[in-house]
């Protein structure tokens, strides 16, 4: 893996769970909005807006890097529409990335021939 694909999952694991956050609470603010006459809609709505339109520019930039088939490119779409999602795609992509490293390392040491 070169230097840009790992800095473009990087950058989609480090989004993905700010969105998480900022969706969930978007979803507590809208609740309160309809029981109370709390009302932080718009704020959390903008903020969600904003780290949502930077989870699927580092989507579209991570798919094309690292040329996910479009099972696994779909995956991370949907996780990052859903509550937790988010989340579970954080630590994908931490695994992924960590499994990166020890094949990495394997190789430059020759054990295997990958």
């Amino acid at each position: 893996m070169d230097i840009k694909t790992a800095s473009s999952l990087h950058r989609l694991r480090l989004v993905s769970t700010p969105e998480a956050v900022s969706f969930l609470l978007l979803l507590v603010c809208s609740v309160l909005k309809r029981t109370t006459d709390f009302n932080a809609v718009p704020v959390t709505g903008a903020i969600h807006g904003v780290l949502f339109i930077l989870y699927v520019l580092f989507w579209l930039d991570a798919w094309n890097r690292t040329k996910w088939n479009l099972k696994t490119a779909a995956l991370y779409f949907v996780l990052s529409v859903l509550p937790f999602g988010g989340f579970f795609a954080e630590r994908k992509l931490r695994r992924a990335a960590e499994d990166a490293v020890v094949a990495s390392r394997a190789r430059q040491e020759g054990t295997v021939k990958a």
